[in-house]
């Protein structure tokens, strides 16, 4: 499949929330710098969003191939065909209405380091490895975590509100803070929340706090604020797990733009919308892709 034909404006031809509401049926199926300044007027008129239309009604089964905790270890999406398809760059990101896809890669209190392979034909899921062995957090995260589709952290843009940091390179974080255990490589639908900016090794990696329109309080939360109230300390608790997760292995902690404190939603928004223009511009080839698949 070609990266362009994924291409579109947004506008009427992206996806209606009330078309996919019944179309995305996960089904388990076992097989066993030259710096570019961003623009983040937030009063500035609302840039459109780009989807893709590969995926057109379809029925995405999770497939595993190799067992867990593996290096041969892979999660794939595949459609109602049994075809092979991307996580990252097939399923559409927008639904309409402040409502997103995510996609689990770290279901809540587990700890194997679970992360889209970038660099792999349809980007499947595996363990990430560090000198050949299978990575872990030091201790549970205790959220789901995953990635936005057809979003992409660019490494050669330059955030001048975030102390001048480079993308790290990959689709941006999600941290859903819900009480149900998501599966590996489930999409879930989401409302983002509130935005991090952590800054890890000197690169730009945001995090998205959003909640799955499934969870019993997602009614009552639409933004930062409602985060505090219905949810104290989770802002918080995000921020410091994820600047300490390092320092067990001896590494110093992460630092976190924009004063130390999570943005509110209108800003989560422009960074998911920043993103999506990026990941265009790479599947359009516009940008250099590297190592990355963009198949």
């Amino acid at each position: 499949m070609a990266a362009a034909a994924r291409v579109m404006g947004a506008a009427g031809a992206l996806y209606h929330a009330n078309t996919l509401t019944s179309s995305f049926l996960l089904k388990p199926f076992s097989i066993t710098h030259k710096a570019i300044r961003l623009n983040r007027n937030l009063n500035a008129a609302p840039r459109r969003l780009f989807a893709c239309r590969a995926l057109y009604k379809p029925e995405v089964q999770i497939k595993e191939e190799g067992q867990p905790e593996t290096l041969d270890y892979r999660v794939f999406l595949v459609d109602q065909y049994g075809k092979k398809v991307s996580p990252w760059h097939d399923v559409p990101l927008h639904l309409g209405d402040g409502v997103f896809n995510f996609i689990v890669e770290i279901p809540k209190e587990s700890s194997a380091k679970m992360e889209v392979a970038t660099d792999e034909p349809h980007t499947p899921i595996k363990q990430d490895t560090k000198k050949g062995k299978l990575r872990y957090y030091p201790y549970n995260i205790n959220w789901n975590y995953g990635l936005l589709p057809q979003t992409w952290e660019d490494p050669s843009l330059a955030n001048p509100e975030v102390e001048g940091a480079f993308g790290d390179n990959d689709p941006v974080d999600v941290v859903e803070i819900g009480e149900r255990t998501g599966n590996i490589g489930e999409i879930l639908k989401v409302k983002p929340l509130a935005a991090l900016a952590m800054i890890d090794e000197g690169e730009l990696d945001w995090k998205i706090v959003a909640i799955s329109l499934d969870d019993p309080k997602a009614s009552l939360l639409n933004d930062i604020d409602d985060v505090e109230k219905h949810f104290p300390g989770t802002l918080t608790a995000i921020r410091d797990w994820f600047r300490d997760y390092k320092i067990p292995d001896g590494k110093p902690p992460n630092k976190f733009g924009l004063g130390n404190k999570a943005a509110n939603k209108d800003y989560a928004l422009k960074v998911i919308t920043e993103t999506n223009e990026s990941w265009v511009k790479l599947v359009k080839r516009s940008i250099p892709a590297g190592e990355l698949s963009l198949a």
